[in-house]
């Protein structure tokens, strides 16, 4: 039963990042260890501010336009 919680917990916060459009901070760590393992993995924050920029062309994490 646990083991189905955990589950489903993971899912949901997938679901939740890609509804409002943040990717997968875990899933990006995961790829930089077995594709890159010599380069260094941004903390958590900056892979928010780089996904941020990415979608909304933001400075620094702040929206600087909404479409």
């Amino acid at each position: 039963m646990l083991k189905q919680f955990k589950k489903f917990n993971l899912y949901r916060k997938q679901f939740i990042s890609l509804l409002v459009g943040v990717p997968c901070y875990e899933t990006y760590v995961a790829h930089m260890k077995a594709h890159h393992p010599g380069e260094p993995i941004k903390s958590r924050k900056e892979f928010f501010c780089d996904a941020q920029d990415a979608r909304y062309n933001a400075k620094g994490g702040k929206v600087s336009r909404c479409c």
